[in-house]
């Protein structure tokens, strides 16, 4: 008898023990939590101003996604009374599995309600200042989303608009003028009544303001991103993560071959500095397809899909700024 109360008297020893330890921990991850909190942005436009100033930033949240909040939440979802041992390993392991949280916002969805529920507009966090830009960039899909994993909890959610002003500011710093839209495309397909499928026709009125406002326009770039997995749209070159990219050309209007030799120009450049960047040039034509892309309004159009929806912001990042050094290229030999 004496026995088995001196076995009790251990065991709730020891549960008092364990829940000093775990009182120890959570204050300690509170107190960490808050520190680390204080460097970090809450807004997209700050978060592209942070990321251009130092291409590491995103690590921060990464970090910051192991904090107290998902402490609990494993604590809460995984905690036997019955044995409090399960609080001390379920607090060990974060990262049991890989496990992406992403969007699967496809270019069929109809419903503008419905996209931006997981994606937003996001303001120019830089100016656009530039009287005689070369380079005008767009988006004719402005919601389409990256990779939200470690990002979403500080309201950033990065899309096509933050690759359009990562790469708008690469051209900028690399003296190649540069400039692009920030108008909310989405806004205005709302007051006419417009859904995703006439993205196109939307995007039309600002390419034309921007070419009868911009005589010198060399290029003019319509950044989208593709549905496929992390693996088909990620690549690796000298041990640095990028974004894949695929060209796609309209072969539905008479001038076709003239955008069709500018993209394959920048796709062997492509293949030249950034073996396996490129996954090629899509052609497109027929039923269910738009086939023109508004390539017909310029020979100096082209579109291309800048990574996946699986792509974190940084390896987006790293391929903008590989596309800024094969923009200037091609710019510098007109």
């Amino acid at each position: 008898m004496k026995k088995r109360f001196q076995t009790k008297k251990r065991k709730k020893g020891r549960v008092k023990y364990l829940i000093y330890l775990l009182i120890i921990y959570l204050s300690y991850q509170i107190i960490m939590n808050y520190f680390n909190n204080v460097s970090l942005v809450t807004s997209n436009e700050e978060f592209i101003r942070a990321l251009l100033n130092n291409s590491n930033y995103h690590l921060q949240y990464e970090k910051n996604s192991k904090n107290l909040v998902s402490v609990v939440t494993k604590i809460i979802s995984n905690f036997d009374i019955n044995d409090p041992l399960s609080v001390i390993d379920k607090t060990i392991t974060f990262n049991s599995k890989d496990d992406e949280k992403t969007i699967n916002n496809s270019d069929n969805s109809e419903s503008l309600a419905e996209l931006e529920k997981i994606s937003k507009h996001i303001n120019n966090p830089y100016s656009n200042n530039v009287t005689d830009p070369k380079i005008y960039i767009y988006n004719s899909h402005q919601l389409e989303n990256y990779s939200t994993k470690h990002l979403e909890v500080y309201n950033i959610t990065p899309n096509v608009m933050m690759a359009s002003y990562l790469l708008k500011e690469k051209l900028n710093k690399l003296s190649i003028p540069s400039i692009a839209e920030d108008a909310n495309i989405i806004e205005f397909m709302k007051i006419n009544n417009w859904q995703h499928q006439d993205s196109y026709k939307a995007s039309r009125f600002y390419i034309i303001d921007a070419l009868n406002k911009y005589k010198n326009l060399e290029l003019i770039v319509d950044i989208h991103r593709d549905d496929l997995t992390k693996t088909a749209s990620t690549v690796t070159i000298n041990n640095k993560k990028y974004a894949n990219i695929l060209f796609v050309v309209g072969l539905e209007h008479p001038k076709y071959e003239e955008n069709l030799k500018l993209v394959n120009k920048i796709n062997n450049l492509i293949k030249v500095k950034y073996p396996n960047l490129s996954r090629g040039v899509l052609t497109k034509k027929g039923s269910g397809v738009d086939g023109i892309y508004n390539q017909d309004l310029s020979s100096k159009m082209i579109l291309l899909e800048l990574g996946g929806k699986n792509n974190t912001i940084d390896e987006v990042l790293n391929t903008t700024e590989a596309l800024a050094t094969i923009f200037k290229e091609v710019v510098g030999d007109n």
